[in-house]
């Protein structure tokens, strides 16, 4: 299935608390371009990761409508088509490098042949580095390696829609920005759409065509910001003047979103 163009029209997400009725998502109106690279950020609690579960069809909105092609998500078989990657790498623990990798094609790809599955797991074990460490377990790799795994499993799956929820949060500076400039990479190697969730404005910038800035929730658009900067990027772009222009724009957005805090003058 080749990367949909996604249309989301007047989302809304509402749910019971203990303490009454909570909207998360609020009249959210956002269109997604095929194999395009989306950044989602706003402050927390505003609905990011909740509006990730909604595009995976985990969650079902309480109003408004997303299509992918112009068919409603509902109606859509989303099954081996979306690939996620979390804040923490969730493999199982007993299970190799390699043996995590090929869980999804597992389920998803199981009618193809075991040989062409595991070799497209070591095709991407080894585009992220990790090629000599396929039998290794979880517990034998650091953190950043541990989520090179992570996310090799979502791209051998080779997903049209890829849906990242703050992958590289957990992660030292120095290899968080090596993971972001080899993600960018490996997604030029695919043709999947990406909506990417993080607190980061530069990796935002850094990664994304496209910025959508959320509100305080009940999480709504302030802005959707296109990026100028032209592909391929690498660690320079962040030292132009532009760039960090657009990182204090859209920093000046978030801050006057954000609520105010308790006890501040």
């Amino acid at each position: 299935m080749a990367a949909p163009a996604i249309r989301i029209e007047h989302l809304n997400l509402g749910y019971l608390t203990s303490d009454g009725p909570t909207v998360a998502i609020d009249d959210l109106s956002l269109e997604i371009a095929p194999r395009s690279f989306v950044s989602v950020v706003g402050p927390s609690g505003c609905g990011k990761t909740t509006l990730l579960k909604v595009l995976s069809g985990v969650l079902k909105p309480s109003g408004g409508r997303i299509t992918l092609d112009d068919v409603p998500i509902e109606d859509t078989d989303l099954a081996g088509q979306v690939g996620h990657v979390f804040q923490r790498p969730l493999l199982l623990p007993w299970r190799t490098a390699i043996q995590n990798v090929l869980l999804t094609t597992e389920i998803a790809r199981k009618h193809l042949p075991m040989a062409q599955r595991m070799a497209e797991a070591r095709k991407w074990l080894s585009l992220t580095g990790l090629a000599g460490f396929e039998d290794r377990l979880p517990h034998e790799l650091s953190g950043g390696m541990q989520q090179r795994v992570s996310l090799s499993r979502a791209l051998a799956l080779r997903p049209s829609l890829l849906l990242m929820d703050e992958p590289f949060a957990a992660l030292d500076e120095i290899t968080r920005e090596a993971m972001q400039e080899q993600l960018l990479q490996l997604w030029s190697l695919t043709e999947s759409t990406v909506v990417f969730v993080t607190h980061s404005i530069s990796e935002a910038v850094l990664l994304s065509e496209t910025v959508l800035v959320m509100t305080a929730r009940p999480g709504r658009v302030d802005t959707v910001l296109q990026v100028p900067f032209p592909r391929p990027r690498d660690e320079t772009l962040r030292g132009s003047p532009a760039f960090a222009e657009l990182v204090q724009d859209i920093r000046h957005r978030l801050r006057r979103s954000q609520k105010p805090i308790l006890g501040a003058a």
